[in-house]
């Protein structure tokens, strides 16, 4: 009877339904109604809040929901009953809700998946918000004398500790260790000490009082002037976003850190954005050196659960001063949130590219203009799509040109590879050039995009060659491992010392990775301390960190890296950088590769010739003569860029105009090809029909992704393009509402990319 009065209560008082969010791929909202006074147990409970999380009975099940609408009518007679209310107070404020809201329409993604891709994951499974202890002295405690604990020094040293402000259990330990909870529980005993919960925080929230300027960095006129400009703009009530395009090393972090000081000054909070973990610890320590009094977190996906939740909780209300994090903090609830930062705008990590595949970047754009707070975004090689809102007037720009002090940018030359032998990817010329610097006791970097060994393994005898079965690809040769690994979908295999074919024992490489050039450094430099840096060479815990100290150490070093090393890297001797082999993005089929292969170069250029010694840059090319790169040498990154984004405007590609692609794959080929071909025909005829709504709108496919096959599933993809952002949304929402009516035969699965920027 009880069941049936949960499941099936009339809809007797308007007041008492909500609309809820659910974890599943929907496109629509659900209806529930509650009890006014009670839970469904009899006990008194919390009333639902929008924002708040609740448990409902969906068919068989019990799952975890979020309010987003109440109180409402519903055109359903009967309703089924929230059976719990899992928070007190919301999880979003309507800011947040409405940019979640904007996000599901703009990325054509279910919203109830957009809503929960923004909490932590023990938030999403329906668990409790930790809670913690907060300690401090009771008023027996304040007035008792010293004399009274003198023969226990810890409990009194406890003490004087709590006499000062309350303090976390985990600050009680971080800073007592050995039975500290002994000493606590003892005190307790004796009525000195007592305790609240709290929502468990990574801190108590610290007074501000002043905020002391770096000493020993003198800022350039520049800088001053930047700075105040920034700090104008961002006192203003209505402010455009401001893109800060400084070349590199000329002090962009120096620049953030004095700008956002009138804000936490006045008691706002700042959220900083970066694109890889790897720079979250070095722009947490600038940050925390130049804030010593301010709490700063990161927030990143190599965290373990507890940490990201209590840190996610700090932000939310608002003890965490700063919040340095990936791409996923741009949804950290911040309810005293000032101004964002965005560092390296320009990098292709901010994109989401499984799930939820969002644009970090233009999120928090966005937020910053639902909220009507300033963001900054900065970059030494900005993003054409930037650029456009800049020559739009859209976005404030400011410039850095130069370096402080006595660095200046380094020299870059192109070296022809055409005529040379090459070592490893290595010639001769840059070999000797290497020398040089390391006997002159300075650093050397040189850079390859590719980990590994080599990118081929082959039998020269009868011609078999390492593919990966899952995905009609070459296997990369990593040598330290003795394995063939699959860079698409990470097959692993353990590599036999004979052909698997015809059993010859004289296998073969083709191509060089990180890997290789690193042998070939260690036989012509045995002396000097040689270091790769990868995602294979960093996949432990600290030993990024490891590394990265012994290259601040200044010691002759040659550091051998992929594109973990092309930006934030401040490494003062570092005077010679080699980038080994430029030629492939030259004539990709990706119109985004030249705008890639000029940030890149510039990025990787940018690490040398950071102190007071001069830098040289060498790129080894067998197309010296090719346009990009003569422009990026004669006239730099700025005019480059602009030429690209001219080119650009002539094919109305992004961000000119607006393209969105239609994903599917199948086990089956032909399965995706179907379900693609039926999208086109129903696309076709709602153009057709509605032909005044789509004249800038164009459509191509079903065709093959450029790697058809990976991981066991054939994909193939449906591009749109139109020059109106509007006619393109306007087709993509009749586009989600067909797919969504598809019966999934075959097992296809599919997705829309809004802006997408990865087209393999």
């Amino acid at each position: 009877m009880e069941k049936n009065n949960r499941n099936n209560l009339a809809q007797d008082n308007k007041n008492n339904i909500v609309r809820v969010v659910i974890q599943r791929p929907l496109y629509k909202l659900l209806d529930y109604c509650f009890a006014s006074q009670s839970n469904v147990n009899g006990k008194q409970g919390l009333l639902p809040q929008t924002g708040c999380r609740v448990r409902v009975p969906l068919g068989n099940s019990v799952i975890t929901a979020i309010v987003v609408e109440m109180p409402i009518e519903s055109e359903f007679e009967k309703l089924k009953s929230i059976i719990e209310v899992l928070d007190d107070k919301p999880l979003f404020d309507s800011s947040m809700m409405a940019l979640l809201n904007w996000a599901s329409r703009y990325y054509c993604y279910p919203i109830g998946e957009v809503f929960f891709h923004a909490l932590p994951s023990t938030l999403r499974k329906g668990k409790p918000l930790p809670k913690t202890l907060l300690w401090k002295a009771s008023k027996q405690g304040q007035a008792s004398a010293e004399g009274e604990l003198k023969r226990a020094p810890k409990q009194l040293a406890f003490l004087q500790r709590l006499k000062l402000g309350e303090s976390t259990e985990s600050q009680l330990r971080d800073d007592f260790s050995t039975n500290w909870r002994n000493t606590l529980r003892e005190l307790k005993n004796k009525g000195l000490v007592e305790s609240r919960e709290v929502d468990a925080t990574v801190a108590v929230q610290t007074v501000l009082t002043s905020i002391p300027e770096k000493g020993n960095i003198t800022l350039s006129d520049e800088q001053k002037s930047v700075i105040q400009s920034i700090v104008d703009s961002f006192q203003q009530k209505s402010t455009k976003p401001i893109l800060l395009h400084g070349i590199t090393g000329s002090g962009k972090t120096e620049v953030y850190l004095r700008s956002i000081t009138p804000i936490l000054e006045a008691g706002k909070q700042v959220l900083v954005l970066v694109p890889e973990i790897g720079l979250t610890p070095q722009l947490l320590f600038r940050f925390k050196e130049h804030f010593p009094k301010l709490t700063i977190n990161a927030l990143h996906s190599g965290l373990a659960d507890s940490e990201r939740v209590s840190i996610w909780q700090g932000a939310r209300s608002g003890e965490v001063n700063i919040i340095i994090g990936t791409r996923s903090a741009v949804f950290t609830p911040m309810n005293k949130l000032g101004a964002i930062l965005i560092d390296e705008e320009h990098d292709a990590s901010f994109k989401q590219q499984e799930g939820f595949l969002y644009q970090g970047r233009d999120m928090a754009v966005k937020r910053a203009n639902h909220q009507g707070i300033p963001i900054l975004l900065g970059s030494a090689t900005p993003s054409i799509e930037s650029l456009e809102n800049v020559k739009q007037g859209r976005y404030q720009y400011l410039r850095l040109t130069s370096r402080p002090g006595k660095s200046k940018p380094p020299e870059m030359a192109l070296l022809d590879t055409r005529t040379l032998s090459l070592e490893a990817g290595i010639s001769q010329l840059l070999m000797s050039e290497v020398r040089q610097h390391i006997e002159k006791k300075n650093q050397v970097m040189l850079f390859l995009n590719r980990r590994g060994f080599a990118p081929v393994i082959m039998c020269p005898s009868c011609g078999w060659h390492a593919v990966c079965e899952h995905c009609d690809s070459g296997m990369t040769y990593h040598a330290f491992a003795s394995k063939v690994i699959c860079h698409h979908c990470g097959l692993e295999e353990k590599i036999s010392p004979k052909c698997p074919d015809c059993g010859s024992p004289k296998l073969t490489t083709q191509g060089q990775g990180t890997e290789r050039i690193e042998q070939v450094l260690k036989t012509h430099f045995p002396k000097t301390n040689v270091i790769r840096i990868d995602r294979d060479s960093t996949s432990s815990k600290g030993s990024l960190d490891k590394k990265l100290k012994q290259v601040h150490a200044g010691d002759p070093v040659i550091l051998i890296g992929t594109q973990m090393l092309t930006k934030g890297h401040d490494f003062p001797n570092l005077t010679l950088v080699g980038i080994l082999d430029v030629d492939q993005a030259l004539f990709s089929l990706d119109y985004r590769a030249q705008e890639r292969l000029a940030q890149q170069v510039v990025q990787v250029a940018g690490r040398a010739g950071r102190g007071n010694k001069k830098g040289r840059v060498v790129l080894q090319t067998s197309q010296p003569e090719h346009p990009l790169l003569l422009s990026l040498l004669s006239k730099g990154y700025k005019q480059t860029a602009e030429q690209i984004l001219n080119e650009r405007g002539v094919w109305d590609y992004p961000p000119v105009g607006a393209l969105a692609i239609i994903k599917a794959n199948a086990e089956s080929s032909d399965a995706a090809v179907k379900f693609l071909l039926k999208l086109n025909i129903q696309l076709s005829a709602y153009i057709e029909a509605n032909n005044d709504l789509f004249e800038s709108v164009n459509t191509m496919g079903p065709m093959p992704s450029p790697i058809q096959k990976r991981a066991k599933r054939y994909r193939f993809q449906y591009l749109i393009t139109a020059k109106n952002r509007l006619q393109l949304h306007r087709l993509l929402n009749q586009a989600q509402a067909e797919l969504s009516s598809f019966r999934r035969s075959g097992g296809v699965r599919w997705a829309i990319d809004v802006d997408p920027s990865d087209f393999l």
